[in-house]
């Protein structure tokens, strides 16, 4: 696998979840396993900083809050929190916020440890005493106004308990349903033939949401109150510290978790981490972390902000969990690439919060390795793969007389014979007319980094597929609102929507349509060098494989796939039917850069994090001079742009000899020009 395919897989997988999560309040992925996988995305972007895109979940603070109800702007932004697994990235952190003070050690009144409630993050504002405005988190910066449904939350006051209140104040805390009343709610569901909420934060999320508030008020949510923001105090006693804060707000009228601690040193801070790992299990409502903030506020505010965290504050989250279950099944999947991936189907089992059925095999080694077998207790766990994995086989609870598991020979969507190519651990379907093959090139077609048809995701793939409406991608150009509205659940409104967003798709450029053909190896960025060196069809279609490794950045084996792609008929007819379907083959024409620039005609890396500037900024501003960007040091690099926490690209270029530049050299660089 390409790092531009696993970049574009880990940001697919994490859009998808955060979508489900915030939005469609019905999560697909357990906290931790999003965790890793948020962290092995940030890791791969910052050793590869060219590869960064803006939709990238790193780039943003959250997500988009749900359409139904009405947005409303924070008055102060809801940071989400960087996380920590260990005594070890506790101990960077602290290093981290001490090296932002610019050298300065200033001593300091602890650290604050509150548990991580598992809930759903409100931002309640009060005007002279009284409650005004209920919202979620949201994006962190728009949440949806839900104030009726937050009156109905008893463990909120409507009225501050001040004799003389501030003219605004600002609470945040964490809404959640305790463990009974989440047990009492999915009985009433499974009765009344309704789907159960997987966990106690989807459930919360969920009820914050309802348009009912009587049902809202009927569900019994809880609440406690963990900061608070004061805009207007002049002539009020304020405090000073986090441990102020929460005595402050209880004396508010406020719940305040009482599981707190006030810790000296990190040490501490990990002590009652360790004291709550196993006593959290007896507590009446969820908990996976603990919140470590620095107590002193005026410390906390010289500290500030990243774009996405409050530097003075991290989470330090329990590992995730293992759980036993027993194999019922064993079925295979088919991708967008024929790739044969083999699935475990279980008996459901909780595990971390959420329930669980099926389990990733990975492929044919995994299986053999595993010796799985119908009937197999086996142990699972969520530990930074997008779904489940089969972690173990317990052999001495396997029942008698059962076989080893077989991979198939023939693929389960189409029949045909499947191949495993040399040096893969993947079975793979060859036959690019297999349903599945299709389904999955039409979704990757339709998603946002290629032609972005707003409406065609799977599910209406699907449809389509059933309805024998398509057979090819070309084929969505042909479909009619008439055809569409003949679907079931869909209507005139959005067939019409739908019609549209496929038209307007053609004019979608050149980079982005060879990314959407799905050739195998070729991610977004792949694409758009490819376009970049061969701007027709005609002559990226013609190029050698000698004369497509020869461009910077494309490698052997994405040379090789690009080679073999153009050598299919079937991918000729497909292409001759989207040139006839009005969709662009030719790069556009840009502006000439500046080459009279002392960069132009160099090539960049970038690493660590600069002062100003975000590399993507920098990247930009590289290109506009005429220079190049790439991702790794080699003897073929000009300038390495380096900030802090550099790290090994650094020492590598100081072994090649690679001239370094801090961003006030790089800017004096860029505005200087060659004689």
């Amino acid at each position: 696998m390409t790092i531009e395919h696993r970049l574009n897989q880990l940001r697919s997988q994490l859009q998808k979840a955060a979508y489900a999560y915030y939005v469609l309040d019905n999560p697909i992925m357990e906290d931790s396993v999003y965790d890793k996988l948020y962290r092995e995305l940030e890791g791969l972007e910052k050793e590869y900083p060219l590869l960064i895109t803006p939709d990238s979940p790193t780039q943003r603070v959250g997500d988009r809050p749900a359409a139904q109800f009405v947005s409303v702007k924070h008055n102060i932004p809801l940071y989400s929190l960087e996380n920590a697994f260990d005594f070890e990235e506790l101990q960077q952190w602290e290093q981290k916020w001490q090296r932002a003070l610019e050298g300065e050690t200033p001593e300091h009144s602890g650290y604050v440890c509150e548990l991580k409630i598992d809930g759903s993050a409100i931002a309640l504002t009060y005007e002279d005493g009284l409650l005004v405005r209920g919202a979620t988190r949201g994006d962190g910066v728009t949440g949806e106004e839900i104030t009726q449904n937050i009156r109905t939350i008893r463990t909120i006051p409507l009225r501050l308990n001040l004799d003389n209140p501030p003219p605004r104040v600002e609470v945040r805390g964490e809404a959640f349903l305790p463990l009974d009343t989440f047990e009492e709610i999915n009985q009433e569901r499974e009765k009344a033939g309704e789907n159960l909420f997987a966990n106690p934060r989807n459930a919360a999320a969920g009820t914050l949401r309802q348009l009912d508030s009587r049902i809202v008020a009927e569900r019994k949510l809880d609440f406690f109150a963990y900061t608070l923001h004061i805009p207007d105090a002049e002539g009020f006693e304020l405090p000073t510290t986090q441990w102020e804060a929460l005595e402050f707000l209880q004396n508010m009228g406020f719940r305040v978790n009482p599981n707190r601690d006030l810790c000296v040193d990190l040490q501490a801070v990990q002590d009652y981490f360790d004291s709550w790992d196993e006593e959290r299990k007896k507590l009446p409502y969820l908990t996976d972390g603990a919140v470590v903030k620095l107590n002193d506020f005026s410390l906390q505010q010289e500290l500030g902000f990243t774009q996405k965290f409050p530097r003075w504050a991290i989470a330090l989250k329990y590992a995730a969990e293992e759980a036993p279950t027993v194999v019922k099944d064993i079925i295979v999947n088919v991708g967008r690439t024929g790739a044969v991936t083999p699935m475990a189907v279980m008996e459901p089992v909780q595990l971390a919060g959420t329930t669980v059925q099926r389990a990733t095999l990975h492929n044919e080694d995994r299986v053999k390795e595993l010796d799985i077998r119908l009937g197999d207790t086996v142990v699972i766990r969520k530990a930074g793969e997008i779904i489940p994995e089969v972690l173990r086989v317990l052999p001495e609870l396997r029942p008698a007389a059962t076989e080893p598991y077989e991979m198939p020979t023939t693929c389960p969507e189409c029949g045909s014979t499947l191949i495993r190519p040399q040096g893969e651990a993947v079975l793979r379907c060859v036959n690019s007319s297999c349903p599945a093959i299709l389904r999955g090139s039409l979704v990757h077609w339709a998603s946002r980094n290629a032609l972005d048809i707003q409406g065609l995701g799977e599910k209406n793939v699907i449809l389509l597929l059933e309805h024998n409406l398509v057979n090819s991608i070309a084929d969505i150009y042909n479909l009619t609102v008439e055809e569409i509205m003949a679907l079931p659940r869909m209507g005139q409104r959005s067939a019409e929507k739908l019609v549209a967003a496929i038209a307007a798709s053609k004019s979608q450029d050149y980079a982005r349509v060879i990314y959407g053909l799905g050739i195998r190896f070729v991610g977004k960025v792949n694409a758009e060098i490819l376009t970049q060196n061969f701007p027709t069809l005609d002559k990226l279609q013609t190029a050698t494989f000698a004369k497509l490794q020869g461009v910077y950045g494309i490698g052997e084996e994405i040379a090789q796939s690009v080679v073999d792609w153009f050598r299919v008929e079937a991918n000729q007819q497909l292409i001759a039917a989207l040139q006839n379907a009005g969709l662009t083959f030719e790069a556009t024409q840009t502006a000439p850069v500046q080459t009279n620039s002392s960069i132009a005609g160099k090539t960049f890396v970038i690493t660590g994090t600069l002062p100003t500037l975000k590399r993507s900024e920098a990247a930009d501003k590289i290109k506009a001079a005429g220079g190049k960007v790439t991702s790794s040091v080699s003897k073929k690099t000009d300038y390495l742009l380096a900030g802090e926490n550099a790290g090994s690209k650094l020492e590598k270029a100081r072994t090649l000899g690679v001239t370094e530049l801090d961003e006030a050299q790089f800017f004096e660089l860029l505005s200087s020009t060659t004689a």
